[in-house]
């Protein structure tokens, strides 16, 4: 629970810069300025993607890998592939 208070703030803070950045282009901001601003929102949100999977590894796939059913470890060994390799085309 606490670490989805945390991933819940950490998005509302992504979510604030989000808004910063509309505003600066509005007002037509130094374009590296942005640029950086958007880099920042990014590395944010990679923070709490990759806190995220690492939580979902140490429960869900544990359990899954555990468990009795073949079916539901193949199902979850493919997410994990699947999310990896989207996140490589980033």
């Amino acid at each position: 629970m606490h670490d989805r208070t945390d991933h819940i703030n950490r998005l509302k803070t992504a979510e604030g810069h989000l808004r910063g950045i509309q505003r600066m282009l509005a007002e037509d901001a130094y374009c590296i300025d942005v640029i950086r601003q958007i880099q920042a929102v990014q590395a944010a949100l990679s923070k709490v993607s990759a806190s995220i999977l690492d939580e979902h590894l140490n429960t869900c796939l544990i359990t899954a890998v555990r468990g009795d059913d073949p079916a539901e470890r193949e199902r979850v060994l493919k997410e994990i592939s699947s999310v990896i390799s989207e996140s490589g085309k980033l």
